[in-house]
């Protein structure tokens, strides 16, 4: 989907060849196989105070924010709280918001929904600019623009093993390419926390896509016959319309520190597992995995400092050798009230393949509204 976006995003260039742009969103989107990368805008993050953590933050997680990383979490509200995210990428090229709400039910069980897009909008669409005879017509330039949803149900409940909780979601996927194609997709995560109160040690399990994520894809067949042939040997015939989305695993390990009266500091460590070779710093035909580190230290509850490495891969440079590359990342945040507002700069240095970003979030406890 990166790649897509930042092709699509550069076409200024008025020649030929922006015939088969249609191209290559289908092809690369609609075929009908097993990806590595499949509705990878699902795996970002949401949260500025978790991307400042590098997202290591699956054992650790406990507030609204859990019904994406580990739904188990919701366990820890103590009242509803609402939580809003936004974030550019690209360059300010694609847009990246997330809402989300969730709630106790009882002392033994909480909800929670969210809800995820990613868009790219104002799209030129170069398709008609070349009329049959070669001319060139600006006025058949027109604009679409492509967005991806992610709406998720979750739940939580607490096992009667002391200190388990289990937490499951439910994701409903939408996604459109302008009046070209749109898909539907479902998918269930599974997730548990665990916590050993004498020791303040914290472990957490997320299974992304348990049941793999299946998407069906509708493709508008006379958008498709505008391009069928316009590169000899390509795009002859539709792209199939159904993609698999396979698991991926998180698992973490936290512990929080008491420092000193109104200091506090919390550190996780997480791995994540993808079941396909990658360019993960440890990877094989089975699995690949990386590593995560994040730490957040806080004062009075108050102020909280975050920083985080992750995103560990093996880089291929541009004369064949390979190095190693890495997203450091930091964050601050500020809690007052039932109000936290946090921000987080990720890929500080450009150490990895990944762009920077900046990314802010806010979150709002009820109570503020009592």
């Amino acid at each position: 989907m990166c790649k897509i976006v930042r092709y699509l995003s550069k076409i200024k260039r008025l020649k030929k060849t922006t015939f088969i742009v249609f191209l290559l969103v289908s092809s690369a989107m609609l075929a009908q196989t097993t990806r590595k990368y499949s509705n990878e805008f699902m795996n970002i993050g949401v949260d500025a105070a978790s991307f400042g953590m590098a997202n290591a933050v699956v054992a650790s997680t406990g507030d609204v924010n859990s019904g994406y990383w580990n739904p188990a979490g919701l366990l820890k509200l103590e009242d509803k709280q609402l939580s809003l995210m936004h974030a550019s990428y690209f360059a300010n090229i694609a847009n990246y918001d997330y809402a989300a709400f969730a709630m106790p039910l009882d002392d033994k069980s909480a909800v929670g929904l969210s809800i995820i897009r990613f868009g790219v909008d104002d799209i030129l669409n170069t398709t008609q600019l070349i009329d049959d005879q070669g001319n060139i017509d600006f006025n058949r330039i027109s604009l679409f623009s492509t967005a991806d949803y992610g709406v998720t149900f979750s739940y939580a409940r607490h096992l009667p093993l002391d200190g388990l909780k289990l937490g499951v979601n439910a994701k409903v996927i939408r996604r459109i390419i302008g009046d070209f194609a749109s898909s539907w997709g479902f998918g269930l995560d599974a997730a548990i926390q665990f916590e050993t109160k004498k020791s303040d040690w914290k472990f957490g399990l997320m299974v992304r896509d348990i049941t793999t994520t299946f998407n069906a894809w509708s493709i508008d067949e006379d958008e498709f016959a505008t391009i069928q042939g316009a590169v000899e040997g390509q795009n002859q015939e539709l792209p199939e319309s159904t993609e698999i989305t396979i698991p991926k695993v998180q698992f973490g390990m936290a512990k929080e520190f008491d420092l000193h009266s109104d200091f506090s500091l919390m550190a996780e460590a997480d791995l994540n597992f993808r079941f396909a070779e990658t360019n993960d710093i440890i990877s094989s035909s089975f699995t690949s995995i990386t590593p995560a580190l994040g730490v957040e230290a806080g004062y009075a509850g108050i102020v909280f400092v975050r920083t985080g490495v992750g995103n560990f891969q093996n880089i291929t440079q541009l004369d064949g050798s390979n190095s190693i590359g890495f997203q450091p990342n930091i964050g601050v945040g500020f809690k007052y009230k039932g109000i936290q507002v946090d921000y987080a700069l990720t890929d500080i240095g450009d150490q990895s393949a990944a762009l920077y970003s900046n990314v802010f979030s806010l979150k709002l406890d009820w109570s503020l509204f009592r």
